[in-house]
């Protein structure tokens, strides 16, 4: 495990395209979520420490705020032939385990990654109903072994902000966790 920052975003960058699959085949594009009032974007995997410790709570956060008018979007960047936890059948045994109703994507080329210039997981990207980054940072202060309860309130403000058509307020902590396993030259 590297611990990794994410990599500073201009807010009012827009949203770029994607277009992947899930570990079914299912093909989710950016354009297909467009009707949405607000929509984040996660970069997840499976094997992650810092994920790991987020799940329950990030999934708990999805479903209340897809319910709210929020896309929802994770996307595994991660080399899987290095990395097996991540993939595709592990993918689907924790959208089964934690109930995940979000889609969770497959960027095998890792080129959106590489286009919202992500550098760890997790790492969340919120862009308000026009598509525009409204917010890059934490979840929240949780960590593993720092015994800070995690509760999404970082995240939960931010897109509180965004549904409600408001800037969101405070300083944006950046997510910390492990790097994006980058396929190497072979």
């Amino acid at each position: 495990m590297v611990l990794t920052p994410a990599n500073a975003r201009e807010p009012g960058t827009a949203a770029p395209p994607f277009r992947l699959p899930d570990p079914d085949g299912r093909v989710v594009a950016l354009d297909d979520l467009s009707d949405a009032r607000g929509l984040l974007v996660a970069f997840w995997c499976n094997h992650c420490p810092f994920v790991k410790h987020i799940k329950r709570g990030f999934a708990e956060f999805a479903r209340e705020y897809r319910d709210r008018g929020l896309a929802i979007v994770a996307i595994n960047a991660n080399d899987t032939d290095a990395y097996p936890a991540d993939a595709p059948d592990k993918m689907k045994a924790d959208i089964d385990a934690f109930g995940y109703t979000f889609h969770y994507l497959i960027d095998a080329s890792q080129n959106v990654a590489r286009a919202y210039d992500a550098a760890c997981t997790p790492d969340f990207y919120l862009f308000d109903g026009e598509r525009k980054l409204a917010y890059h940072g934490q979840f929240d202060a949780s960590r593993p072994k720092n015994e800070v309860p995690v509760t999404g309130a970082d995240l939960r403000a931010a897109a509180d902000a965004v549904l409600s058509g408001q800037k969101v307020p405070g300083e944006q902590v950046p997510s910390i966790g492990c790097n994006i396993k980058w396929r190497t030259a072979r």
